[in-house]
């Protein structure tokens, strides 16, 4: 760069000294935006106004994205114009400053290169800024501020900084917000099925929810043997199943379809989870899986299954006893390495919380169930938990959940975005069986002929839209949902 444009702004050359900071690179994309527009388009996907360390500098580039964003010129005039009564910006120089940013720029070759040094130095103070933080309060440690705590604090700002190439956070302007909202919208128009969230892989459930939405909590509960588990392994595996990428201006790779998924088994562990999985996509027994029983066609399917199931973007940890600071920094350390788009934890009673003393078991389902949504808006995931039931459901005579049955309801029931209970009628049916040749025994069976294999999902909350139920096709032998139509021959989806 020429040095009139360096030395245009001499005030924040002493500090440039001290951190790791290039105002010529930051120069030099402006005033290749300005001689440029296109240029913009190219590097705002990743470069933001709060990644340049001038004032100033931060002011321009917000204001020629506004401007080129509207459909108008970016260029020394429009932008003085629209920076007139902005404070520091005539201190700077002006639109005599902006000429010269213009006027200095050599070549737009490298205008890219120029981004890419301002983005990647904003994130060296960002580790300058957390490694002084941590520092200072490690100094200063109280029993209050265990080293425990503190790891997991400096933990989470490292992976804030990683995902977003900027420290801290603060006011998000409603532009900025609705801008999100917009680009949230055309990706559900350009999607199939015009979904907004990931895809569960079942046609009406997806319709109901529109997708599971990244920073949801979804509590999906019911009683023992109504199948949480096994919708939220089907879930897990079509969202894995659809799994898309493609390549962003930026050179990073964004899920466009299905998702990476992340699932904590703390009930079961992660062979018997992949027996189950195996189970449902092969449609053999797992039972018969466990014990060896079956036969070469059997076999073959397990096996075909197997190795096309070994492809997929699952992570299972089966680690019993997790706390939710366990759960929540591993989750980040998945994101960081392989990528995560939507995480499973089953269930979430099995979680522990900070373990302070004089704590009761509801505080710390609250703590937990809180952690859970905190972390699903930073990890901007859905998270589906999995919960219990309270016994209550079992001394009514209909015994469709309500949300009074969770339990320690009233902290998972406000944190949670939506809730989702399981209830299939024909569990309790085979259990009530009256005595043969009876009148009784007769209605008992066209009852059950009538119920058959549907499965309910009755959505009893949900922020974003409305309440009901979801029937769907239950397949006890393989523990298998699928859609409720055509489920065999198509039609549904929920399968390989």
């Amino acid at each position: 760069m020429a040095d009139g444009a360096t030395n245009a702004r001499p005030d924040n050359q002493g500090t440039e000294e001290k951190l790791p900071v290039s105002l010529d690179a930051e120069q030099a994309i402006l005033g290749a935006i300005l001689f440029d527009n296109e240029i913009y388009y190219r590097v705002s996907v990743f470069l933001k106004p709060e990644h340049f360390f001038d004032p100033v500098h931060q002011l321009i580039y917000e204001a020629a994205g506004d401007l080129i964003n509207s459909g108008r010129l970016g260029s020394p005039v429009t932008i003085d114009t629209y920076l007139a009564n902005k404070q520091g910006y005539t201190d700077a120089g002006g639109k005599r400053y902006l000429e010269q940013l213009a006027a200095n720029v050599p070549t737009t070759a490298g205008a890219s290169d120029y981004a890419k040094i301002v983005f990647d130095l904003s994130v060296c103070r960002g580790l300058i800024n957390i490694g002084s933080e941590m520092s200072e309060r490690a100094k200063i440690a109280t029993l209050e501020d265990s080293p425990a705590q503190q790891l997991q604090d400096a933990e989470q700002a490292l992976y804030n900084l990683a995902e977003t190439g900027k420290y801290g956070g603060g006011f998000k302007s409603f532009r900025s917000a609705i801008t999100e909202a917009i680009e949230l919208a055309n990706a559900a128009v350009k999607r199939d099925g015009g979904l907004a969230g990931v895809s569960s892989g079942l046609r009406d459930f997806d319709r109901m929810l529109g997708g599971l939405h990244p920073s949801d909590l979804i509590i999906l509960a019911g009683r023992p043997s109504m199948g949480k588990t096994s919708l939220a392994t089907n879930i897990a595996m079509n969202a894995a199943k659809a799994h898309k990428t493609e390549r962003q201006p930026d050179g990073t790779i964004k899920t466009v379809e299905g998702a990476v998924v992340g699932f904590f088994s703390l009930e079961m562990s992660a062979e018997q989870l992949a027996t189950r999985i195996i189970s449902e996509v092969a449609e053999v027994s797992s039972s018969e899986i466990r014990r060896g029983e079956v036969d070469q066609d059997q076999f073959d399917k397990v096996y075909h299954a197997a190795r096309e199931l070994e492809k997929l973007p699952l992570f299972i940890d089966d680690t019993g006893g997790l706390s939710i600071a366990q759960l929540a920094a591993r989750a980040r350390r998945l994101k960081r390495q392989h990528g995560l788009d939507l995480l499973v934890v089953d269930y979430l009673q099995l979680l522990t919380g900070s373990g302070r003393r004089n704590d009761g078991r509801v505080q710390e389902i609250t703590e937990i169930s809180q952690g859970l949504k905190t972390l699903a808006k930073e990890l901007d995931v859905p998270v589906i938990a999995l919960s219990q039931l309270s016994r209550q459901v079992e001394a009514r005579d209909d015994k469709r959940p309500q949300l009074s049955d969770l339990r320690e309801s009233g902290s998972i029931e406000q944190d949670a975005d939506v809730v989702l209970f399981v209830y299939r009628e024909k569990y309790y049916l085979s259990r009530q069986e009256p005595r043969e040749g009876t009148e009784e025994h007769a209605k008992w069976l066209d009852r059950l002929t009538e119920v058959g294999d549907t499965a309910e999902v009755i959505i009893g909350k949900q922020r974003h839209g409305p309440i009901g139920k979801v029937d769907l096709h239950f397949e006890e032998k393989f523990t298998k949902f699928s859609d409720l139509a055509d489920d065999r021959y198509g039609g549904g989806g929920g399968g390989f």
